[in-house]
């Protein structure tokens, strides 16, 4: 499933810290300087693709380091 965001073990923890960082998508966005829809997209897991540069500004908007952004996901693997 190569391209697939369904297929993907791997997840994106942007919803979490936005929740952590009491800031809304819409606010985020705007603080990161990324599209809106990017936000959403990576909040909702409905991409399997995200450049550096994009990881970058929100690992710099949040104050967190890229690899806080995203983890393994083990119930995509069938694993609970």
């Amino acid at each position: 499933m190569h391209g697939n965001a369904a297929g993907m073990a791997a997840r994106f923890r942007l919803r979490e810290l936005l929740e952590e960082h009491e800031i809304t998508q819409t606010e985020f966005a705007r603080r990161a300087g990324i599209s809106f829809a990017t936000v959403n997209r990576l909040c909702t897991n409905a991409t399997a693709q995200v450049s550096l540069d994009t990881l970058d500004k929100i690992a710099e908007a949040l104050g967190v380091e890229i690899g806080d952004i995203i983890e393994r996901d083990a119930k995509r693997k069938g694993r609970k």
